[in-house]
């Protein structure tokens, strides 16, 4: 037999070969790759209540870009952060918002946050059982396989009550913060043969606080880090239905699987570097700029090197500017608004201000590079752009980046599972033409 890797090789060339479809048919019979049409624009295949995604306005019959807008169950979302205190941590309040559609009034908060807290903690020796099985830097993957063994310790899985997948689905909520901060110290201590520390998480802190607590060895956070990580998971939570995790999310509960089939199938969307891994692109970006710019406040020096970056002359020569520009937004995107004010003050804090002018001169300046090239009438940066850098100065490892960003949308998965529910009872079923070629004579 030949050697595994020519015999992959092999295979891999008859797939190229028999799975090629000419470009042109997808013209031919008006095939929405990716259900997009031609412009971009998702292809309409649902309906929802959960939130709102505003880019454009239409203005005597056209469409005209806009500063983008998010609104959750009715409000937008800055003005749901803005509505809060200082110091106020709002993950909770949001979480019922976007799950129940209303407000929650003082009692029911309380009652909200309790049953968080109750259902917060891991079956027994599930820590040791399992996530720190076959550690990985893979921390999707670990929490994936962590969400799967859940079921197998449900006592009531095969309920397919809307109460009881509510139930589950809280259940999750409460526990992806541990799971995923669970899952890196078990990779830390086995791969990088660092110390491990398991601290239990707090029933009575939020999201936010107990992932700073379980992750820090000393257990310590500021109030300023607290806010900044608990605004971030707010903008992150949900972004419509249409979105690649949202829409698996959709598809795997219009078959009738439980609760954790559907969210360890959003799992495997959300952590494709198409959807997810955005962030970390933008961190190895900036250290690369950062290194190759004498002078970061120098306006000509920085737009030159870009330039280079766009020619896939350096970085990773992909000519991409990363955290610019989304498949939404044009003008704006609210949540980077949101997020900046927050960005500044934790760098002021953390004596990190240098680096926080090289990203606001890097977002001053990409945007125009790139619609003069592709002339775009609308770039933007994305909120992605500083998200990976929040997260680097609260001392939060890459690995985690994508699973905080699950960590958050797990509420938004949650609230269209149950739309879905309780809205429709049909399959979802997209349709492929095929282009098959009929043979004769099989021997």
């Amino acid at each position: 037999m030949k050697p595994m890797n020519e015999y992959l090789t092999e295979l891999e060339r008859c797939c190229r070969e028999n799975d090629i479809i000419d470009r042109r048919l997808y013209d031919e019979y008006d095939i929405n790759q990716g259900l997009r049409d031609e412009k971009g624009n998702g292809v309409l295949t649902g309906l929802t209540n959960i939130s709102l995604i505003k880019s454009y306005e239409v203005k005597n019959g056209a469409k005209e870009p806009c500063d983008g807008e998010l609104w959750y169950r009715g409000y937008r979302v800055e003005d749901l952060i803005g509505s809060l205190e200082q110091d106020e941590l709002g993950y909770e309040r949001i979480a019922y918002l976007l799950l129940m559609g209303e407000l929650p009034d003082e009692k029911q908060y309380t009652e909200f946050r309790s049953a968080i807290g109750t259902l917060m903690a891991l079956p027994t020796n599930f820590t040791r059982d399992v996530i720190m099985k076959a550690p990985t830097d893979d921390i999707m993957n670990t929490m994936t396989r962590s969400i799967l063994t859940l079921a197998s310790y449900d006592w009531d899985l095969k309920n397919t009550s809307l109460e009881n997948n509510i139930r589950q689905c809280l259940q999750l909520i409460s526990q992806f913060p541990t799971l995923a901060v669970y899952a890196y110290n078990a990779y830390n201590h086995y791969q990088n043969l660092e110390s491990m520390y398991i601290h239990y998480p707090d029933p009575d802190l939020s999201p936010a606080e107990n992932i700073l607590t379980m992750l820090r060895p000393d257990k310590k956070y500021t109030k300023t880090e607290a806010k900044v990580l608990d605004t971030a998971l707010i903008l992150h939570m949900e972004h419509g239905g249409g979105n690649n995790s949202t829409f698996t999310t959709r598809v795997v509960t219009s078959s009738g699987s439980d609760t954790y089939s559907t969210m360890a199938a959003a799992m495997c969307s959300l952590k494709g570097p198409k959807h997810g891994g955005a962030n970390i692109k933008v961190m190895d970006m900036m250290a690369d700029i950062s290194e190759n710019v004498r002078d970061p406040e120098d306006d000509e020096e920085l737009a030159a090197y870009l330039e280079k970056i766009l020619d896939k002359e350096t970085f990773d020569r992909r000519g991409l500017i990363y955290g610019m520009g989304h498949a939404v937004y044009t003008l704006s995107d609210p949540r980077e608004r949101v997020l900046k004010g927050y960005v500044k003050q934790l760098a002021a804090e953390k004596g990190r201000m240098n680096e926080f002018r090289l990203y606001e001169q890097t977002e001053k300046i990409a945007p125009q590079l790139i619609m003069d090239r592709k002339h775009n009438r609308g770039v933007c940066p994305n909120v992605d752009f500083y998200s990976g850098f929040v997260y680097d100065m609260l001392g939060i490892p890459k690995e985690l980046y994508t699973a905080i960003f699950a960590v958050a949308r797990i509420v938004g998965w949650s609230a269209h599972r149950i739309e879905e529910m309780v809205c429709t009872d049909k399959i979802i079923r997209p349709a492929y033409m095929s282009v098959m070629k009929k043979k004769e004579g099989y021997v």
